[in-house]
């Protein structure tokens, strides 16, 4: 059986409150798109995960399609299964590509095995693997709060606009710009803020990662100040980057980001 995995950008985030347990409460609003990762999963003697396309730095057994599945075998009782993943997401780009592919992974094993999982079951497992990944069971857009897997539904279509994603040949470690990054509480949540027109959200919406990931990597800031210099409407690092996504009210070309790995696409 096969999925294709969906990425996401973050529009807007804001980081309220460093909590007890070492985490953050943040405001976000998930939105997917359509740039995707391939996961299949096949019948196997032993079960292992296989990863094609772009390689994922760090230890195999710490993938988390593998995780997301063991956990599920232990508490079902499935047999053994090979994972097989075509990475196409960039990795280190704040499109929350590898949560994605487990989120993907635990409704191919629900479909497969016929296991009955309702939607809120899913996220539960989801939410065990990382903070954004329980998003993608359901895979629409929503209004995140906590550690950003609390979700409120959002009635909101981009489909009108023409989305450009640059992602610069550089790597940002989420630990680290959680790090680096400061918390305060916005005087009006992004919850409000998310509903003004596009055209307000320049000077309203911001990520609070921004500031310190661009101190460290001065060349995400340039590619997001290339993009308003193009005419973006909108334009904003996504999660703890370092990709750079950027809204359009027409189709654009962007000469001097192409050798920035710029990813062209409709949203």
């Amino acid at each position: 059986m096969l999925a294709f995995a969906n990425a996401k950008i973050n529009l807007g985030l804001l980081l309220t409150e460093k909590r007890s347990d070492g985490y953050h409460n943040l405001q976000t609003v998930f939105y997917p798109v359509r740039l995707h990762d391939a996961v299949e999963l096949l019948d196997a003697e032993a079960t292992f995960c296989t990863v094609k396309g772009i390689d994922i730095p760090g230890d195999a057994q710490d993938n988390l399609c593998l995780k997301a599945f063991k956990q599920l075998q232990a508490d079902f009782g499935l047999p053994n299964q090979q994972i097989v993943l075509l990475k196409n997401i960039p990795v280190g780009a704040g499109l929350g590509g590898g949560s994605a592919d487990a989120a993907f992974l635990i409704k191919l094993v629900n479909e497969k095995f016929k296991l009955g999982l309702s939607t809120t079951k899913m996220e539960d497992y989801a939410r065990a693997l990382g903070a954004d990944c329980a998003f993608f069971i359901a895979n629409k857009p929503v209004y995140a709060t906590e550690k950003g897997d609390q979700f409120e539904a959002l009635e909101m279509d981009l489909s009108n606009y023409f989305m450009v994603l640059v992602k610069p040949p550089v790597h940002v470690s989420t630990a680290e710009a959680y790090r680096n990054a400061k918390v305060k509480q916005p005087a009006v949540s992004l919850k409000e803020l998310i509903h003004l027109p596009i055209s307000q959200w320049k000077e309203q919406i911001f990520n609070d990662f921004e500031t310190s990931v661009f101190a460290q990597y001065p060349q995400i800031d340039e590619i997001k100040t290339k993009l308003y210099a193009a005419g973006a409407t909108f334009a904003l690092m996504s999660g703890s980057g370092s990709s750079v996504f950027a809204i359009f009210e027409q189709p654009v070309s962007l000469p001097e980001l192409e050798q920035e790995n710029v990813v062209f696409y409709n949203v």
